[in-house]
């Protein structure tokens, strides 16, 4: 008997871990497509391309952008904020790098590739720069300065592109998202390298005790002496950056920008990330981790739901069913109503039958 409670304490831990229930979430979902296909999670070798190809390998692909934009949201929100912006900071990084490419008309230049991603990190930086004055300098809400930017930004994708979906032709841009290396997508590997080192830089360094100090009490941090102003700088400028990559991504994967559909509702799907990885809307403790795997779970989800031929019209409810049944799983109330009722029922005095 000894041995089972520090067994009980330890799955006890795992289940109130804030991965726990994500992870489980994924591999429900592969779990209902390897039901609908056994062959579903098979990976195979293209020796034409020297590529690994496979349902699992789409995953990664697709995860590469809600990666980013995840991530900059993780850190945003930690500071009691929130960026509704980093879908139209998408199509704008899309918009100028496939404008310059078309107007520079060199398809097998690495330096017109160079220069294009350049340009969209340098607008996306930029956006992030007017966000973080709104919020820093004048004072605004979050929520109202990012939506002012939300809704710029894609009427400012139209004027660069005057309202037309460009199309670019460069093979090294295009490398970007539908190259390989090691036999996987080069656009994941890019990714998870950006996560490493973001992580690597909030968590071996000061920087990420402050972003969650200004998160729980501006007030005591201010008074601590941590500039407020400059870290709020630093957050939404990253996440500019990082939804300019992700722009970067989605727009390379098909040279096209389509300025009604690229990144639409991203910033959905990264506030999902977030919340589902443990991070608190309040703001404080985050967890990059914990984004991680809320973007998988959202890749996931959608190639599940086209893998399953759910209906366009019905997509956002199933989507709307898997998180909510998440979040339950996550919350410390449901589960504690549950431990209550199952205390309820052991307690609960046994029938004493008579002979």
């Amino acid at each position: 008997m000894t041995g089972t409670k520090p067994v009980q304490a330890r799955l006890l831990e795992l289940v109130r871990n804030q991965y726990f229930w994500g992870i489980v979430a994924i591999a429900l979902l592969l779990a209902i497509n390897v039901a609908a296909d056994p062959t579903y999670l098979s990976i195979r070798y293209n020796d034409a391309n020297g590529a690994l190809v496979g349902n699992l390998i789409d995953i990664l692909r697709a995860t590469a952008p809600i990666l980013m934009i995840a991530v900059g949201m993780c850190l945003v929100i930690a500071t009691g904020g929130i960026d509704l912006s980093v879908g139209s900071v998408m199509v704008v990084a899309g918009a100028v790098s496939m404008e310059y490419l078309q107007n520079v008309g060199a398809p097998d230049s690495v330096g017109a590739a160079l220069t294009a991603v350049a340009f969209a990190v340098g607008i996306s930086a930029l956006l992030g720069l007017v966000n973080a004055v709104l919020v820093a300098i004048v004072g605004l809400q979050p929520f109202i300065s990012t939506l002012v930017i939300m809704l710029a930004g894609r009427g400012l994708a139209k004027v660069i592109t005057e309202g037309q979906n460009t199309t670019a032709s460069n093979d090294g841009f295009r490398w970007i998202a539908n190259g390989y290396v090691l036999g996987l997508p080069v656009v994941f590997i890019i990714a998870v390298v950006i996560v490493l080192l973001v992580a690597w830089i909030v968590r071996r360094t000061a920087l990420g005790l402050m972003i969650e100090s200004i998160g729980m009490d501006a007030k005591a941090s201010r008074l601590a002496g941590i500039n407020r102003r400059g870290l709020l700088f630093t957050v939404y400028i990253g996440s500019g950056i990082l939804a300019g990559v992700a722009g970067i991504f989605a727009t390379a994967s098909v040279m096209t920008v389509d300025v009604s559909r690229t990144g639409y509702q991203l910033e959905l799907d990264a506030i999902l990330a977030v919340v589902i990885g443990g991070t608190s809307l309040a703001g404080g403790r985050f967890a990059i981790g914990g984004a991680v795997i809320g973007a998988f779970l959202i890749a996931t989800l959608d190639k599940t739901v086209v893998f399953l031929g759910v209906s366009s019209s019905a997509t956002p409810a199933f989507k709307a069913i898997v998180i909510v049944v998440l979040c339950l799983l996550q919350s410390e109330r449901v589960r504690n109503l549950f431990r209550q009722r199952r205390a309820a029922k052991a307690s609960a005095p046994k029938e004493v039958v008579s002979a």
